[in-house]
């Protein structure tokens, strides 16, 4: 991308991004001008990338949960998203088949990156997606899942793996497909 004097988006970016996405040409290069304006160095840092999260839940703290995101999006784990990160990111999260969606979601869980998630896992981003709902919507919640560690516990127990077992990406994105208790389980999806 660096040095080129009109400051667009590379070519090979450009053609890279549209075998990999559903955007079009014209798609890209208007995100593309845009991530330059909101990022002008070329990159997202991840407090950049938190205050832009936290904006779309303002009643609530999506900052751990942000971090995380951000962690799963930083595929080449140099603390920054480029524009190619960010435009897969986008595409994965909001125009993507499930199965990559649940990909990603994998991802996500997948807090150290060793290729399979724990029970810790799974309760630390239950955690983190708790502190987004709020406190009006937790008093709805099912006796079972009103709590990190209850929502914890009913999507592991889904998995039907035992306290100290793994979970491969297979068998995550399967289980979820297959049961939509787990599906709601691994978001927030605001009510509002």
């Amino acid at each position: 991308m660096g040095n080129s004097k009109s400051g667009a988006v590379s070519k090979e970016i450009l053609e890279d991004l549209k075998l990999n996405t559903k955007f079009t040409e014209a798609e890209l290069v208007q995100w593309y001008d845009n991530f330059k304006k909101q990022c002008p160095t070329g990159r997202i840092t991840k407090p950049e990338f938190q205050a832009i999260y936290t904006k779309f839940f303002p009643d609530s703290d999506a900052n751990t949960y942000a971090q995380h995101v951000f962690r799963s999006f930083d595929t080449n784990d140099d603390g920054t998203l480029d524009f190619k990160e960010y435009i897969i990111a986008l595409h994965m999260t909001s125009t993507g088949k499930t199965t990559r969606k649940l990909e990603w979601a994998f991802s996500l869980f997948d807090v150290d990156k060793n290729g399979y998630i724990t029970k810790n896992e799974v309760k630390e981003i239950c955690t983190a997606i708790f502190k987004m709902i709020p406190e009006d919507e937790v008093k709805t919640l099912p006796d079972d899942e009103n709590t990190p560690d209850k929502r914890a516990d009913k999507l592991w127990s889904i998995f039907d793996k035992g306290e100290s077992d793994r979970v491969t990406e297979g068998e995550f994105v399967q289980q979820v497909l297959d049961d939509e208790t787990a599906l709601r389980l691994i978001q927030y999806q605001p009510t509002k």
